[in-house]
Parts: structure tokens; sequence; C-alpha cells
């Protein structure tokens, strides 16, 4: 998958809401406009203005970025059903970010063959697994989290975007056996390709096994 994918949205704040259009490369850049302003950023918790700060009132900002508003936003992501190949299923996504409280809430509801499924994290990593868990067995997202060259940093990572990948160092990443050691993640981090958000996906995709990297088996049958 390459160029810009481009997502239909909605932005929503306490002015109104309105249709937009998020524009994203699959790695670190989300870009969108709201009544007329720019906004660019990482993760969608971390849109900006790159030209400045807009006029305040028509905007909630923490620290430069979008702030007590409802960002939503969908894209389509393959699943592989066994027995019959590979069906694109829709992913929805909804992101409160609430002022004054600093907390956000990240829903992901997937749709496929009149099913839903959703999820609220914090996070897509958290969101994604409880949701790939709940699929049959033989049914598998096809997305960069569940892809076998792709590790987080025991140290942490963002709502999105966070996603190691190890693509152009696999020989290496095969060995990699946990977090400390000569063949730990922290070990060969500095070998990553690039990150990647979770939902993207490149020619390279292999499927996770339960042996593999620092993170383990995508997804984690023994999610609650």
């Amino acid at each position: 998958m390459t160029g810009l994918m481009r997502w239909p949205g909605r932005y929503t704040d306490r002015h109104g809401s309105q249709e937009v259009v998020f524009e994203s490369d699959g790695r670190e850049l989300i870009r969108t406009t709201i009544r007329g302003v720019r906004f660019e950023g990482g993760t969608m918790d971390t849109l900006g203005a790159p030209t400045g700060e807009p006029p305040e009132p028509m905007f909630v900002l923490r620290d430069g970025d979008l702030w007590s508003c409802l960002l939503e936003w969908g894209l389509t992501m393959p699943v592989e059903v066994g027995g019959e190949g590979e069906r694109i299923a829709t992913l929805h996504c909804a992101l409160n970010l609430w002022y004054p409280e600093e907390t956000e809430d990240l829903t992901v509801t997937l749709r496929l063959d009149g099913r839903e499924l959703s999820a609220a994290h914090p996070d897509f990593e958290d969101a994604l697994h409880e949701i790939g868990a709940a699929l049959p067995v033989d049914t598998r997202l096809k997305a960069c989290i569940s892809c076998a060259w792709s590790d987080y940093s025991p140290v942490g990572h963002s709502m999105m975007t966070g996603l190691a990948c190890f693509r152009d160092a696999k020989d290496l990443y095969r060995r990699c056996d946990g977090k400390h050691g000569p063949w730990g993640i922290f070990e060969i981090w500095p070998q990553r390709t690039e990150f990647v958000q979770e939902t993207w996906l490149c020619e390279q995709f292999e499927h996770r096994t339960s042996d593999r990297g620092y993170r383990g088996p995508f997804p984690f049958r023994g999610w609650s």
C-alpha cells in the first residue's frame, strides 16, 4: 500500500459538527482541514496547526493540539477468513478528547459481513487485540498490528503510529527473544525500518506467530 490514504470522517465540538477528510501516509503523518484551518500531526491526538494557533474561539487547544472534541474516521482493512479467502472489513474509529479532564477515549468498531465488534481502549494496540481475539480462530486481521515484522518498544508507545517495522531486518528480528540480552528488543531496536500505524499494510506482510519478537502473538487469545 503506497501513497496517501484518505479517510472520510467527522469533527464535532461545542460549535457543531462537520464532515472532514483525513489524509495519512500510514506511518507518521495525518492531516486534515477543519473550518478552513489546516491541522497535521503524527497521531490523531496530536493534530496541531503548522502555520500557528488558529483563533481561540474556533477551537480548544491543549499544548497546541486539538482538544475538547470528537474525531471520527473510517478506513478499510483486509480480513482473511478460513476457507473463504480475503474479505474487506471496515473500521469505524471514534476518539473523544475531553477538556478540562486529561482523558482520551478511543472506540474502534470492526464491521464484517453484517457483524460488528467494538472495543474501547486508550490505544489501537489494545483495541485491535480485543477485536482480533473476538473473531473466530480461522478469521485474522491483515494489517501491521498482526504482522510478523512489527513490534513495540518496552518503554511504551503513543495511541497510534508507535509500531516499529523490522521488514528490512527480518533475519535479525527472527532471533528476537525478549526485552534484554544480545537478541533482545532493546539491542535490535536501532535496526528498525520505520514506525507505522497499526492499520497500515505493505506487500511484505506475514501473519504473526506465537513465538515472534518481544510482544508475542497477535491476537492474544487470553484477552479478557
